[in-house]
Order: structure tokens, then sequence, then C-alpha cells
């Protein structure tokens, strides 16, 4: 979960509205409205916000209904169990990490006996839920006052109090000696309109700016969050799927997770029972993972076969596709594409098969004239290596008839190609 900064010094209460109405929503009445509102239709909203104002404070009410919205896009995150008895940020819900990639993160330090956590940025509480839940105490410390507020607020109300204690502090001044392990999760988005920086959290409901791609400007910065972690027994440095891989020291397994498909997020795992210098891809929610030394030397490339292998994205970004080549005895359409062809089957958790039927050079009326002969009304559109937009290609085909394919847009030996095929299975 990303933060807007972790050191610099966050307004008082008395001048934080946000505070005030989080307070208000923790009164009976508060908790009483948002109860009501759990199933809310966000399009009758204005007809509900008129009819709660009768007979509630119209600030309540306000907050009330943000808080159920939140609650609402929360659900893909968190489930529907959890999402409706915890409290949200703006940020915090946009940043958040989803539960099961932080489950996995837990049960990592849990199987190596890690019982205690300093998590530092911890934002709405999200990973430390998850820690707890693997049996481990957690020091949860952010420094935005109304961020620490809604982490305490959550830990009560999923009963998880005794075991999460939260922390409102500057993280850079918290003395981890007496944990088994840290977790740093530094912030990764830069202010908005060059306005000054607000307090760490996943929070406080303040607007952020765009995504920060230098590992320096973090906050705090990469190299302040690993030395952090070199300190502990054990530590994960939580950083951005798309970090340069020469900014990875070779101290660290370097891990890049993968749900349903989408890669949400990479991890640096340092200590005792990690592989320094590996890197590693874990698909959830199976949970099969490949890890191997880096860099692997360069794969094979060669002409396509009957079979193309599209790699999980988590293995694409730990940049071991390379050895998905070398385990279906395959070789890439082009150096530069992340295909892998063969021509035997290969069944891997990493990939997703297909068997191709043609081979063509790039033209938009072969393609149709294709798709038309075979009467194909449903078509799949994937791309690398090239500029044209599935959306775009799929209104110009005009698709009728009741067959499916699947068009791979790409280069094959650096010309524009299009392989057609199905999946296979």
């Amino acid at each position: 979960m990303d933060r807007v900064n972790a050191t610099t010094p966050s307004a008082s209460s008395a001048d934080d509205p946000a505070r005030a109405a989080f307070a208000a929503l923790r009164t009976p009445e508060g908790e009483q409205l948002l109860a009501e509102l759990r199933d809310h239709d966000p399009a009758d909203e204005l007809a509900t916000a008129t009819r709660l104002r009768r007979t509630h404070p119209a600030e309540l009410v306000s907050a009330a209904l943000g808080q159920a919205r939140l609650r609402q896009r929360a659900v893909a995150k968190f489930g529907a169990e959890d999402a409706y008895r915890m409290y949200f940020t703006p940020n915090g819900v946009e940043q958040a990490t989803r539960t099961s990639v932080a489950a996995h993160r837990s049960a990592r330090f849990a199987g190596l006996g890690v019982r205690s956590v300093a998590d530092l940025c911890c934002g709405i509480g999200g990973d430390a839920i998850a820690l707890a839940r693997a049996g481990i105490s957690v020091l949860a410390v952010d420094r935005d006052p109304l961020t620490a507020e809604v982490a305490r607020a959550n830990a009560e109300a999923l009963g998880l109090g005794e075991l999460i204690e939260v922390r409102c502090a500057d993280v850079t001044e918290i003395d981890t000696a007496p944990y088994d392990a840290v977790f740093v999760d530094p912030a990764r988005r830069g202010p908005r309109g060059g306005a000054a920086r607000s307090a760490s959290g996943r929070g406080g409901g303040r607007a952020t700016g765009g995504r920060i791609f230098d590992p320096e400007a973090y906050s705090p910065p990469l190299s302040w969050a690993t030395a952090a972690a070199l300190k502990a027994p054990r530590a994960a440095l939580k950083i951005a799927p798309g970090i340069p891989h020469e900014a990875i020291g070779p101290e660290a397994e370097a891990e890049w997770i993968s749900d349903g498909g989408d890669v949400k997020e990479a991890v640096l795992w340092y200590g005792e029972g990690f592989a320094p210098g590996a890197f590693r891809a874990t698909l959830l929610p199976s949970g099969a993972t490949l890890s191997a030394p880096a860099p692997l030397p360069a794969p094979p490339v060669g002409p396509v076969g009957r079979y193309l292998y599209e790699p999980d994205g988590a293995v694409i970004r730990a940049h071991l596709v390379a050895d998905l080549v070398e385990r279906c005895r395959g070789r890439l359409v082009d150096e530069t594409i992340a295909y892998i062809t063969s021509d035997e089957p290969y069944s891997s958790p990493y990939v997703a098969g297909y068997e191709i039927t043609d081979e063509l050079p790039f033209s938009m009326k072969r393609l149709k004239a294709l798709l038309r002969e075979r009467r194909v009304g449903v078509l799949t559109v994937k791309k690398r290596g090239s500029a044209v937009e599935p959306e775009e290609l799929r209104r110009r085909m005009k698709l009728s008839g009741p067959n499916a394919a699947t068009v791979f847009l790409t280069r094959v030996a650096g010309a524009p190609t299009m392989l057609i095929g199905h999946p296979l299975g």
C-alpha cells in the first residue's frame, strides 16, 4: 500500500475535519447509518442523502455516504465480510494490498517462525491484519494521525486489537530491535500541483499525484528502507513491480506476485530463510512459485511452432521467461517479445497455452477476410510489440458468426505478424 509521505509532520486534529468526521462515524449514530447504507445504490445517493438529513446531521450523513462508497469499493480487495466492518480513506482503498497477497507474505513470515513484526508505514492496517491473522503480533506505525486512527479502528473491528499495536510516529525513529522481522512499504506517489507532501499513510483522504519511479524518491527512500531491512533478522520490503532490476541489491530475494493473472506487487526479502540474489515469481491463488538465480542466460529465438505460450506477468517481471523456454524445450518468437513457441504441447501454471493455426504478415484486410471465412463472431485480441488497439481492431473486423478465435498481434523475427489460434484445453 502506498503512502503519500512517511516522515513529514501532519496537521493537528483541530485543523483536520476528516478526523472529526471519522470520529462521528464511530459513534452509535454513525454506526447505525453505516449499517443502513451497506447495500445502498450509489445511483440513488442524492435521494438517500435528502432522506437521511431529515433525521441526522448533514455532516454525518455526508461522511457516512462517503464511507459506504469506500466500503463497496473495498469489497474487491478485502471481501464483503471484512470490508463492511472496516473503515477506509480514499487513498487507503486505492492503494491497499489485496488480502490474498498480504496473506501470502504473512504466511512466508509465519513459516519461518516469525512471531513479531514492525509494520512501518502501515496505512489503514491491511498488512497488519494479515500478519495478525497468521498469529503474528504487530507494531503498526504510521505518521498520519487519521490513518493511524483508521488502522486502530480496523484492528478492533476485526477482533485483532490484542495482536496489533498502532502507533502514530515517524517510522525513521522506531526502534525495531525487539521484533523478529520488519515490513516496510514506502510511499510511491508524488504530490499534486506542487503542494507540500502530506503525512504518511495510505491515506488521510488526501489526494496524491502520479507514481514515483525513482526508488530514491520513495518516502522514505529505498536506501533507508533497505538499511532498515538489513538491520532486522528478517525483513520484507514492498516495491513497485516495475523497479529496475539493477536497483535490487544482492542481499535480497526478489519476488513478483500476481493474483488472477494480474501482477500486484514485488517484495524484497532479507535474512535467514530467503535466497539472496534469487528472483521468484508467485502466482495466486494457486501459490505456484518459480525461482531461479539471476540473471539467466538469454533464451534462443526461432520460428513459430504449432504452440504458443503466454507467460504470467509475474514470470515476465522476474525475468524468468528463459527458465520456461528451457522447460518446454521451446524458443522465443522474437528476442524482444515474451511469447514462447514450441513444437510440442506443454502444460504449466506459469503459462497460458494456445495452438496456432495461422501465421500471417500484419494486414487488417487479410485478417478480416480470414475471420469472415471462418465465421468468427468472438475474437480475443492479445498483443505484444504492436501499437494496434484491440477495441479498434475488433470494430474494424465487423465480426459475425458462431465461432471464436484468438489473434496475437506481435513481432516475429522483427516483423509485424498476426498469429491466429485457440486456447489449449
